[in-house]
Parts: C-alpha cells; sequence; structure tokens
C-alpha cells in the first residue's frame, strides 16, 4: 500500500504537467464520478458528458486546489452539481408523459449495478486512507482483518504493545480513516451530506 501515491502527491505532480499522474488520479476517482452519476439517473451517454465536464473543471482548477487530500470532497461536490445541471435541462426539455425508450435505457454491459459501484467506491476510498495511515496504524490494522483472526497476545508480541492497549489503538486508527477526506467523501456523498 506504501507504494500507493497519495492524493496530495499526485495533485502536485499533475499541478507540474506529469500526464502519469493525472491518468492516476483520473483512475482512482473515476468509479467515484460515475456511481454518482448514476445514483442520479443519468443515462450512459448523459454520465459520459458529466465525467468529462468534471475532468475538465479539475484540469482547469488544479492549479487553485487550496487542499489536495480534499479532491474527493471537491469531485463530489462537482459531478452532484453537474448531474443536477444535466437533470435540470433534461426536465425541461422532456414533455409531460415522457417515458424511457430503448435508447435510455441502459444495458447490462455499459451499467455496472449499483452495488458494485458503492463496493468499488468505498475500496479506492479506503485504499487511499489506509495508504495515509501512520506506519503502526497499518499494521495493527492489517493484523485485525488476517483471516483467519490474529490472537491479542501474538499481535501484542508482534507489534511490541500490551495487548490491553490494541482496542484504544484500533478505535484511534479507524477514527483516522474515518477522518481521512477520501472516506469523509464517501460518507458525505453516501449519506447526502446529513451527518
Amino acid at each position: 500500500m506504501r507504494d500507493d501515491p497519495s492524493v496530495a502527491e499526485l495533485v502536485a505532480r499533475a499541478r507540474n504537467g506529469e500526464k502519469r499522474a493525472w491518468d492516476a488520479l483520473v483512475e482512482r476517482y473515476a468509479t467515484l464520478v460515475w456511481s454518482i452519476c448514476r445514483r442520479h439517473g443519468l443515462s450512459g451517454a448523459d454520465a459520459e458528458d458529466v465525467g468529462q465536464t468534471v475532468w475538465l473543471q479539475l484540469l482547469d482548477q488544479l492549479g487553485r486546489i487550496r487542499d489536495p487530500a480534499a479532491l474527493p470532497g471537491w469531485l463530489v461536490t462537482t459531478t452532484r452539481r453537474e448531474c443536477g445541471r444535466i437533470l435540470r435541462a433534461a426536465g425541461r426539455m422532456q414533455p409531460a408523459g415522457y417515458v424511457l425508450d430503448t435508447g435510455n435505457i441502459p444495458d447490462e454491459q455499459t451499467a455496472m449495478p449499483g452495488h458494485e459501484l458503492l463496493i468499488a467506491e468505498r475500496h479506492a476510498a479506503l485504499r487511499e486512507a489506509f495508504a495515509d495511515l501512520p506506519p503502526g496504524c497499518q499494521q495493527l490494522i492489517a493484523l485485525l482483518i488476517e483471516d483467519p483472526p490474529v490472537p491479542y497476545a501474538e499481535i501484542s508480541a508482534r507489534l511490541g504493545i500490551s495487548a490491553g492497549s490494541i482496542g484504544p489503538s484500533r478505535g484511534r486508527c479507524v477514527e483516522k480513516l474515518r477522518r481521512h477526506p477520501a472516506v469523509a467523501a464517501l460518507i458525505d456523498a453516501e449519506t447526502g451530506g446529513t451527518e
């Protein structure tokens, strides 16, 4: 996980014109943008339009982003706004009694089920947040999620911490994950900003 560059590092490199960093940003967050579009009920073509607009806006604003670690939140907000703009425009153009036709219904090959998108979003956000954790938290969480479970006595011996401090340390590490901008943006997107 440590080989995976942080979002702040990717933004800095992309600002300097590094194409590989830009491509990595797009690859990392394309699923997030796409899933927001699908949650808004956009067709595949409209979702692609929104995605292109969001990436162009990011390219234009890349040098002005004050907190690169907050990029996921910026993407969520910008994507929601673009989806709303598309929906408002479509609402004005659709006649009363509008019915979907076969051109508007996504086929199975172009539409990833919402559940799979949500899982992909969560995994991307957790990977990013995990990579930004201090090494001690990374080691502790990795041991706690091993299958089969590692006994606390063994975790204590491996990490050189008392068994009684594992639970509180785990709580602090998990809280750091929750506060990471990528995870916080995903939580906000899933709750609609109500938390």
